[in-house]
Parts: C-alpha cells; structure tokens; sequence
C-alpha cells in the first residue's frame, strides 16, 4: 500500500515535469492539506491562483489554508477580495463569517453568515448560530446578531468638534518633504495664487487622504497644513459624527461641514475615516450606508459650496475605506505615510530631548539603530530612559542626565509598534493591489 509521503513525492515529481498542469497541482495541495501540512498547501495553492487568476475556487481553498494556518490575516485579505464579487457563493462567505469570528469582528461575521445561508440554507452552523446570537431564539437577549441592544433615550445631537487656529507649521514637522509638497500642490499653492489657479479652471478645495502605521505624524501633518495657511482648523473624531439615533450621524456630518464652510479657509480633518467612510459592500446596515452616502454629497458640494474647504483624512486601514471616496473631486490623492527615515528620527529625538538633562547622545548614531520607529515609538524610548533615570534621581536629590547609552538601551526594549501593522499592509499590497495603490508599501518594505 503506498504511503501519503510516497504519494507526495510522486506527485511533486510529476509537477516538475509538468508545472502548469492545475489537476496535478490541485491534487497536491488538497493532500496536503488533508495531512495537516497548510504550509505546503499554501504555496500551491499560491502558484494555482496565479495560474488563474480568475478562479474564485483556488482563493477561498488560499484563504482556508491560511485559517487552519493560524494566518487570521493573510486569510482575511485573500477571502475579501472573494467576497466583494456579486457571484460570491454562499460556501465562500461562510468562511468569512469563520474568519471574522477569528479576527473578533463580530457584526462582519454575523453579515457573512447570514448572507451564507440565505444562499445555501443548508450551510447553517447551529454552534457558529449560537457564537453569533443568530436566530429567533435570541431575539429577546441582550446580545442579538453580534450586537448589544440599545436602550438609552435619543439625545440631541452634540458637536463635540471645536475650531481652532494652530500655530504649528510644516517647519515644525520633521521629514515627510515630499508629503509636505503634495500638500502645497493641493491646498497652499491655491489659497496663495487662487488667480492663477481659476485660470485653469481650478477650485481652492479638495482632499488629501494620508494612510500608514499609527503614531507617525498624519495629524499632526494635518494641523500644521492649517498653520501654514493661517486657516481654522477642526479635527473630527468619530465620536463627533456617530449617534446611535437614525438620521442623527448624517446631521451632524452635515453640522461639521457647515462649520467649515463658515470659517473658510479650513482644514477639516477626518481621523479614522475608515470607521465613517467605510466599504458599503461590508455593511449590514441600512443607516451606515446612508451615512456614506451623505459623506459622498458633503464631499461633492452637492448642496453646499466647499470653496475654501480643505479636506484632509488619515486611516491605518485604507483598504476598509469605499472605494467612491477616491474618485476625483473627493479623496482622489492618497498618500503614504510611512514612519519617518533616519534624518527625521534623529530631528525628533532632539526635539524630544529639550529642555531634559542630557550628556554624551549621538542622535545621528541612534536614528540609525531605530529603524522603523514611529514618532509615537521616539516617544516611547525617551519615556523610558527618564523612568530609568528618575529612580536614581530621586535618590541623589539632583537630576541625572540622560545619556546615549540609556536611549539605545531603551530603544532596544521597546520594539517598533509599527511591524504589525505593515504585516497586515503587506498582504493587502500583494495580494489586493488593483491599479497599484499600494505600491508605495511594496516600494518601503522594498518587494519591487
């Protein structure tokens, strides 16, 4: 009787000989995925989605070896891309209920489940059902589809947004010269030469969305934008737009712009926008996407003017946000922002160092060993060699200095914040890069 290992080995031989045969190699990943070995299968199934790439079999077989595989996010990319296709079967979406029980998004599982099984009822899962608080038998619990039940009153709408006026300017912000320039393009260059710019039939408006790893400046870029300009500036967190009472997130999205329009010139600022602007294909909800649709007219003046409106968002995860918003007109510039190179650390750790005891720091030396460090990650180290310096501090009675060597011991304790999230970045960028909008991530993580 031959062997599962002897079967491999004649299989893979045969691949040598024929490496375009899909039967053979379809036939090998699904034996080794039968063993247990996802690794392997992995790759095949790889190089058959690459063979035909139109295929929507060898994704959803991709994306179920990475699950079995532990790989939560390289799975939910490739099943995502699956999933957006009118054609999705239901087999496809209840793996990415799986998944998204896997990376704890609940409501994104609860959708996937039941679009699941009212294209094939028989797929029903009465243990993933009940996981999800699915059915007729939890309609009167707390938790129902994923979801815990409100019970508060309406309340008015609050604007919790306030108008500032920032001092800080682009000098203020280390590196990002090219960002920087893109900026001047879009929204300085008009306001200073708006004569110029009407001759070419060109609006003082417009948008900027910023994506890339926490913690490396994308605000603090989008506050000194309105700085440069001398130009009010309010920045929207999602507290500001979302109300649990139908019709309330849409007016209070309209309040924000009205604001804006008021006090021309302004920044309006969107962090997170991805939590507003997010895809309407992922939504199981009537109201999220009519406040998408009410961010699209905002965007597009469609009742209101936005001369003089300045439109800027930041989003560690652009590859949630619709696709509608990058249309021209809307957020049709998209920018990376990655953590900043060697010349900006070392900026940063100076400023960071003011005003603190300090002797013998070479920050030319210690830039050069923080590779992928964040601004938020600069911080972090400084914070922890004063920690370590205030014990013996308070000990002696006087401040003691912080030197090199305590930052690069710091630096070497605390790990960049920034490597998880280009893990997720990566599979994105190689495996759902249509029109190459990721490409700059390629480009960073040096893959191109």
């Amino acid at each position: 009787m031959t062997s599962p290992e002897d079967s491999i080995r004649a299989l893979e031989e045969a691949l040598q000989h024929s490496p375009d045969n899909v039967p053979l190699r379809r036939h090998l990943a699904d034996t080794l995925y039968g063993l247990g070995r996802f690794s392997e299968a992995i790759k095949h199934f790889k190089q058959l989605v690459r063979q035909e790439p139109r295929s929507a079999t060898w994704r959803v077989r991709l994306a179920d070896c990475f699950l079995q595989n532990k790989q939560i996010s390289e799975a939910a990319v490739v099943i995502e891309k699956v999933v957006q296709s009118r054609n999705a079967s239901g087999r496809s979406h209840m793996l990415a209920a799986r998944i998204a029980m896997a990376e704890g998004e609940t409501s994104s599982a609860v959708f996937h489940y039941k679009t699941a099984i009212d294209l094939d009822p028989d797929l029903e899962d009465e243990a993933l059902s009940e996981r999800l608080g699915i059915g007729a038998a939890f309609e009167e619990e707390e938790v129902f589809e994923g979801r815990i039940r409100q019970t508060a009153e309406p309340a008015a709408a609050a604007f919790g947004s306030s108008v500032e006026r920032p001092r800080v300017k682009f000098a203020d912000v280390g590196g990002m010269e090219d960002l920087k320039e893109e900026i001047r393009m879009k929204i300085i260059y008009p306001i200073q030469n708006p004569e110029i710019y009407k001759a070419y039939g060109k609006t003082v408006g417009g948008g900027i969305m910023m994506y890339g790893p926490p913690g490396c400046g994308k605000t603090h870029l989008a506050r000194a934008t309105a700085g440069e300009i001398d130009a009010t500036f309010i920045n929207v967190g999602i507290n500001d737009v979302l109300d649990m009472w139908m019709g309330n997130s849409e007016r209070n999205l309209h309040q924000l712009f009205q604001v804006a329009r008021q006090n021309s010139p302004c920044v309006l600022f969107f962090d997170e926008v991805d939590a507003l602007g997010g895809r309407r294909s992922d939504m199981n909800g009537g109201s999220a996407r009519q406040l998408i649709n009410q961010f699209l007219a905002e965007l597009d003046g469609a009742t209101h003017s936005n001369e003089g409106v300045l439109i800027l968002a930041a989003t560690n995860a652009p590859w949630h946000v619709d696709s509608a918003f990058r249309r021209p007109g809307r957020f049709d510039r998209v920018i990376f922002v990655p953590p900043p190179d060697a010349p900006s650390r070392d900026q940063i750790l100076q400023v960071l160092c003011q005003n603190k005891p300090t002797k013998d720091i070479d920050f030319s030396f210690l830039a050069k060993k923080t590779d992928q460090f964040s601004g938020a990650d600069m911080k972090a180290v400084v914070d922890l060699a004063v920690e370590s310096k205030l014990s013996e501090s308070l000990k002696t009675g006087r401040p003691v200095p912080i030197t090199g060597k305590d930052l690069l011991a710091a630096a070497q304790r605390h790990k960049p914040t920034t490597k998880e999230w280009f893990a997720t970045a990566k599979n994105y960028a190689l495996y759902s890069n249509e029109g190459g909008l990721y490409d700059d991530i390629l480009t960073y993580l040096k893959l191109r």
